[in-house]
């Protein structure tokens, strides 16, 4: 998968699901429910994520499986 809109642990949270609402079952998934609060306005994936006790890595790996489309999983 190529670099390009990938997304990253410092995105916010906020900026992810707007441009990709595709990922707020994968965000709800791993336990991180507070995609729709305040907080994700301003905290990023990483932080996130780490404060709710998820492995980041799996979280982004999970987040940009869902954004693919689908000749991009080929």
């Amino acid at each position: 998968m190529e670099n390009v809109g990938r997304i990253t642990g410092d995105m916010r949270i906020g900026d992810v699901v707007r441009n990709h609402p595709e990922t707020v079952n994968v965000f709800l998934q791993h336990g991180l429910g507070c995609v729709g609060c305040a907080i994700a306005r301003f905290e990023n994936v990483r932080e996130g994520a780490r404060a709710h006790g998820i492995d980041v890595d799996t979280l982004l790996k999970d987040l940009n499986q869902a954004i693919l489309s689908p000749a991009d999983a080929d």
